[in-house]
């Protein structure tokens, strides 16, 4: 399994930048940011700095959307990198959640996000397409390759996933409900004569590890109860259409009526104030916290469940902590034949 490091765009980039370094030195393979650029910096300005502090590691936002950029900018940005750098580059993409949300714009629709996909696939790996009927073509790249991995949740965007997306962002860690996912992407995938297998998985949650005391254990659930709040914003939409019909299982939906509201300007924060909501027991199920024995054995459960890529969300007390611990102890264990 590979191991990947989430973090947010805050200033100063230069820290950032370090600590990508730093997992990169670790054995972790990808870095990924926030793409939300009223909340934080710009992510394709710091990819470049990444890529040249780098060797080998992937870059890419979890996730971008169709919206806050024009599609032959967003495939330009890719293909530029990937020029300079040597195709690594990753493009996560998603409905634009608080990227939209916080300008007072809806998130696109399904039909836009697979359309913008494919655009921005074709124009990153050089083939010429149609831009709002205008056919269009990157005419300088040479050799571009650009994986197109798409965040979803609810069925009509599992189906989507696995119908056209190069690989599927899941953001929580909980085997029961990720195993149903990936279930439903493969299901897809093979409707649309495609391999199943060849669709990549990354489950994306906070890590925080611990000392094993039950002090240790609290902290990191207060550290981590913020991505509960972020979850349930994106499922309570899923609750609204499809409230207790079954197509959503109710394992993912209980938590969330307990939900009052939430506000972006606190989006993957910490300090959310709109988190109360969410129980210990959601955020042990849909994060890793605990001691480092017990990361490893969740994480083992998720490959097993055909996860490929963990993607550790640090946005918390203790980001250097939890990469050296996850270098020292994660990235080994599940190396291939460890497991």
């Amino acid at each position: 399994m590979d191991i990947g490091l989430v973090l947010q765009t805050d200033p100063p980039a230069d820290l950032l930048v370090e600590r990508m370094v730093r997992a990169e030195a670790h054995g972790f393979t990808h870095g990924w940011t926030f793409d939300s650029v009223v909340l934080w910096q710009e992510p394709f300005v710091i990819y470049s700095r990444i890529l040249e502090r780098t060797r080998k590691l992937v870059v890419g936002p979890m996730v971008t959307n169709p919206s806050t950029r024009s599609w032959e900018v967003t495939a330009s940005l890719f293909a530029t990198l990937n020029d300079m750098y040597g195709n690594r580059t990753v493009c996560g993409s998603g409905r634009g959640d608080s990227a939209m949300r916080v300008a007072g714009r809806k998130p696109a629709t399904l039909d836009r996000l697979s359309e913008s996909m494919r655009v921005i696939k074709d124009l990153a790996e050089g083939r010429e397409t149609e831009v709002d009927g205008t056919p269009m073509r990157l005419r300088w790249v040479r050799d571009g390759v650009l994986p197109v991995w798409m965040g979803a949740y609810g069925p009509k965007a599992l189906n989507l996933v696995g119908r056209q997306a190069d690989g599927f962002i899941l953001q929580l860690a909980d085997p029961y409900l990720t195993e149903w996912m990936i279930a439903a992407v493969r299901t897809a995938a093979a409707d649309a004569g495609r391999d199943p297998d060849a669709v990549k998985v990354c489950v994306a949650a906070p890590a925080y590890v611990t000392d094993g005391s039950p002090e240790g254990l609290a902290h990191a659930r207060k550290q981590c109860r913020w991505f509960g709040g972020m979850v349930g914003n994106h499922v309570a939409d899923l609750v609204s259409r499809y409230g207790d019909s079954g197509v959503v299982p109710q394992e993912l939906t209980d938590y969330v009526r307990a939900r009052s509201g939430y506000d972006y300007s606190h989006h993957g924060r910490v300090d959310n104030p709109d988190t109360e909501f969410v129980p210990d027991a959601i955020v042990d199920r849909f994060c890793l916290v605990g001691p480092v024995e017990e990361h490893v054995a969740k994480l083992k459960l998720l490959q097993d469940a055909g996860v490929d890529q963990f993607a550790v969300y640090a946005m918390h007390d203790d980001v250097d902590g939890v990469i050296d611990a996850y270098g020292r102890d994660v990235v080994p264990a599940l190396s291939s034949g460890s497991t």
